[in-house]
């Protein structure tokens, strides 16, 4: 298996504000923020992303080892991750703020063992990297700086899916392998960048690197759904509805920049279980938000603590940050589950009066949280492939939950006790419910081939998943039969 290197040096041009705080709890800003109402400060606390900071030279060294290689298992024993050891410590002036990958160590150690040939050895590295630590080990090159290190290529299978992103089948988990785990990364980067959002703003790419870097890595991957991989799907489903030709006709830039950062962070720093554990448990963060849209209050505040930590619109006019952050919180916020009725309700009244004007700047922005509550939970209108891998992670973390709650002899929440539900009872309750009511209204809004796509697989899942409980009821019936009666052939039965 070929290694990829991703090797970014993100130089901060500015000191971290220290009106930021530690994301790891709840997020609060100084008395000068108006926007969330002076909260206690706390000092920024160690993050998992071990970005180090240097009050003459802001560096932040973030590299991935990726894949598998015998190499690499004998020179470290493991596949590496290799981070700063300081973490927030400032570090000592003088010191080089770069870590450099020595080739020359390992085509040495290759050339000890002599197992390996030299063809296997190349395929390691991109075409350009092998050509530059060729120059090296010839003695081409005199002085090396660690920026040319960097190798900022997809490798072939991910970049050519993401030629096809806008495809309503595109498979996230297989583009989550191929990025090795970076799959919000590489997606988000790329649609910012194919919309031109990058240039249009202004933006800094360094910042935009270090701000889409630190999204992942507040993410809890050993969650079974609400990961990054989930945030991911949910990006490349907001980028489908934005081809949308009723949104594409009308919506601005600004409304995509935000529609696109919203769906990456919508759940950032997801606990891993719903906001009735949360209130049951006195949890900080329940007490804080004072049991309303805790979850969402949380993402949404975690999203904008990571934006003004990486400066990523310092460049704007503070009123107009201020806005966007306001807009951002609003449309996170919209996909709390428990106000699916509220908005479904205002959504279908526009339809009916047929008063929605994309003109209007608050039409589009409603328009925008539909979309990102569609894409939150278009799970079930994906091809059955996709859908059943979604259907059992999410299943897998509400019976954890119940799990932790029958240890803790809590009551068990609704569709969390895997003695009493099935995957296709709560998926079959959630389509029914939820799913087909939300996404019969959007494609009234949007009747195109998209809308009728995601309501024919949404009908052949719902299917399928119906197809699994006469079998279950079937073994049943055949336990308590009367010893004469005389059982149906299998091969009779009608589906």
């Amino acid at each position: 298996m070929e290694v990829c290197y991703q090797l970014p040096v993100l130089p901060l041009d500015r000191p971290v504000p220290k009106h930021v705080l530690s994301r790891r709890g709840a997020i609060s800003f100084s008395s000068s923020s108006s926007l969330f109402g002076a909260p206690d400060p706390r000092q920024l606390s160690q993050r998992r992303g071990a970005i180090s900071y240097d009050s003459s030279d802001q560096t932040a060294l973030y590299i991935r080892m990726l894949g598998a290689c015998v190499i690499f298992k004998q020179l470290f024993s493991r596949d590496v991750r290799v981070r700063s050891q300081v973490g927030f410590e400032p570090e000592r002036r003088g010191s080089h703020p770069y870590l450099g990958v020595d080739f020359r160590t390992l085509h040495s150690h290759a050339e000890l063992v002599g197992a390996i040939p030299a063809r296997r050895i190349r395929r390691l590295f991109s075409f350009q990297r092998h050509l530059l630590t060729s120059r090296v080990l010839r003695g081409g090159v005199t002085h090396l700086s660690p920026l040319h290190f960097l190798d900022e290529d997809y490798c072939g299978q991910a970049k050519c899916m993401l030629e096809k992103v806008g495809s309503w089948n595109f498979d996230i988990f297989l583009f989550d392998r191929l990025t090795n785990g970076n799959s919000l990364i590489s997606l988000t980067l790329y649609l910012l960048t194919h919309y031109g959002l990058i240039e249009l703003f202004q933006l800094d790419m360094v910042k935009v690197r270090r701000f889409l870097v630190l999204v992942q890595e507040d993410y809890h991957n050993h969650n079974p759904y609400h990961n990054s991989v989930h945030a991911a799907d949910v990006t490349q489903a907001m980028h489908c509805y934005l081809k949308e030709p009723k949104l594409a006709k009308a919506l601005t830039s600004c409304d995509i920049l935000l529609g696109l950062l919203a769906a990456a962070t919508h759940d950032l720093d997801h606990p891993g279980v719903n906001q009735p554990f949360l209130i049951k448990t006195n949890h900080y963060l329940a007490a804080l938000y004072r049991n309303t849209s805790v979850l969402e209050n949380h993402h949404w505040r975690s999203a904008v603590g990571l934006l003004r930590e990486t400066e990523l619109f310092s460049h704007l006019p503070l009123e107009d940050s201020l806005n966007m952050e306001r807009q951002l919180g609003s449309l996170i916020l919209a996909t709390d589950i428990s106000r699916q009725n509220e908005y479904l309700s205002k959504f279908r009244t526009h339809l009916d009066q047929e008063d929605l004007c994309l003109g209007n700047a608050a039409h589009r922005h409603f328009i925008l949280q539909m979309a990102l509550k569609c894409a939150d939970i278009c799970n079930p209108c994906r091809p059955w492939e996709l859908s059943k891998q979604w259907s059992e992670k999410v299943t897998a973390e509400f019976f954890h939950q119940g799990d932790i709650e029958k240890k803790h002899q809590l009551e068990v929440s609704p569709l969390c006790d895997s003695q009493t539900n099935s995957i296709a009872d709560v998926q079959i309750g959630f389509m029914t419910y939820v799913v087909e009511p939300l996404f019969s209204e959007w494609a009234r809004f949007s009747d195109t081939r998209l809308s009728q796509t995601m309501l024919g697989h949404l009908c052949l899942n719902k299917a399928s998943w119906n197809a699994t409980q006469p079998e279950e009821a079937e073994g049943e019936q055949t336990a308590t039969e009367q010893p004469g009666s005389r059982a149906v052939p299998q091969g009779s039965q009608e589906c």
